[in-house]
């Protein structure tokens, strides 16, 4: 690796890093309305959805989507733990698992 791609690839990640300080750093001093407070509370789940629907449905130019049989399968006992367990670790160990274990048979 050269000294160019070096501090390129450190560059990077210090620009990665405060993009993602940054907003802490100034929201740390300021007071939000409540009702914007609120608003975020929905973003998480907004952005699970998000994910969760993009990874089960497959999209096709002029047709309705279809279902990822795979995909949907796997996401039955990860959903079934997340309910259960609420813990983000259990829920990706189940998924992976899930997931490897459909893809195997």
């Amino acid at each position: 690796m050269t000294l160019k791609v070096g501090v390129t690839i450190l560059l990077c990640g210090l620009v990665t890093w405060f993009s993602r300080l940054l907003p802490f750093l100034f929201l740390k001093k300021l007071k939000l309305a409540t009702w914007f407070i609120d608003f975020l509370s929905f973003v998480p789940i907004t952005i699970i959805s998000a994910i969760l629907f993009e990874n089960l449905l497959i999209e096709k130019n002029g047709q309705w989507p279809n279902l990822n049989f795979i995909n949907c399968l796997a996401a039955i006992p990860t959903l079934l733990a997340g309910f259960l367990s609420k813990s983000l670790l259990i829920i990706v160990i189940v998924g992976v698992i899930s997931m490897a274990l459909l893809r195997w048979y």
